[in-house]
């Protein structure tokens, strides 16, 4: 993704299921006993998404990381590498299981598939930049859609914010006099919830929302999203010695329907972590030779493991 790939997607999700379908810090303390603010709550806001959309647009390395996704019907552990071309991946353990050895050739299978099939790979490109441009408008429209009020303060821990970090809690509701320009942006009319801002780096270290009623597209007609749904995404320092941030959970509870009668039930938490600067300059097969590698390391490892705990279960057998 020339340009639009090599920003590192602060607000992209794959939660852009979170964000395209509408859309852990430590504890609060009461507002009343913090320093005034220097500033209205409604314009700290304002210049922290400014913030956001600036590093968003801004240049960054490319990242290798791993993602563990829970459902309820289980879970899935993948590894990512940000490439140019697209985002590259690969199943590795299911239900925290290693991929089986059909389940490892079917991965590599659609990775060569991908990456032989330049036409399939530029319409993955086209989604996911979809997906950022869908994020990205729902960020640009925070300060306007929502008033917000100011709540307490935090701490930054370990993938919210920076640790040790100051955090600013604002809660916020929706403007009524907000309009929205698009139904990318008419579930916040809908929502409510607080946001962690990171005050030293002027970041958004959370945002939690929750539907407080019931969402209607065109009508009802396009669909709905049911009062009651959640979702949570943190991001904060990834720990690689640059100041680079991230997105590093993601947590989803989101039912309705489309198109009246077809349901709609989105119910995830993800956690990404180990997260490993790859360079600025990827093309997807270089991404899938990386993926490649590390799964083969991972494999090495796991075996590794396996035969020194049958050596010890030899040396120590049980009486």
């Amino acid at each position: 993704m020339h340009g639009a790939g090599q920003k590192r997607r602060r607000w992209r999700l794959r939660a852009a299921g979170v964000l395209a379908a509408l859309w852990a810090g430590a504890a609060t303390v009461p507002a009343q006993e913090t320093k005034a603010p220097e500033r209205s709550a409604d314009e700290l806001v304002r210049v922290t998404v400014a913030n956001e959309v600036a590093a968003a647009a801004h240049p960054n390395p490319l990242h290798m990381f791993r993602s563990r996704k829970q459902t309820p019907k289980g879970s899935q552990t993948k590894l990512y590498v940000e490439t140019n071309d697209a985002l590259a991946a690969m199943l590795i353990a299911v239900n925290d299981q290693p991929d089986t050895q059909e389940q490892e050739q079917g991965e590599m299978g659609h990775l060569g598939w991908l990456m032989s099939n330049p036409d399939q790979l530029r319409k993955k490109h086209a989604r996911e930049k979809e997906d950022e441009e869908r994020t990205l408008r729902i960020l640009k429209a925070l300060p306007d859609a929502f008033h917000y009020q100011y709540d307490g303060t935090a701490t930054g821990t370990a993938g919210v914010g920076a640790a040790g970090d100051p955090l600013v809690k604002l809660t916020f509701s929706p403007n009524p006099a907000y309009e929205p320009p698009s139904r990318v942006e008419q579930a916040l009319a809908g929502m409510q919830g607080y946001l962690l801002i990171d005050t030293r780096t002027g970041r958004i270290a959370k945002i939690d929302g929750t539907l407080f009623r019931e969402i209607s597209f065109g009508w009802g007609i396009i669909g709905h999203l049911d009062k009651g749904g959640h979702f949570v995404v943190t991001q904060g320092d990834l720990g690689l010695g640059d100041g680079e941030w991230g997105i590093t959970e993601m947590s989803l509870n989101i039912t309705g329907k489309i198109l009246v009668f077809k349901g709609l039930n989105m119910v995830w938490d993800e956690v990404l972590s180990d997260f490993r600067n790859v360079g600025k300059n990827l093309t997807f097969a270089q991404g899938v030779e990386l993926l490649r590698t590390e799964e083969n390391k991972l494999a090495h490892g796991e075996q590794t493991s396996a035969a020194l705990k049958l050596e010890t279960q030899k040396s120590h057998p049980p009486r």
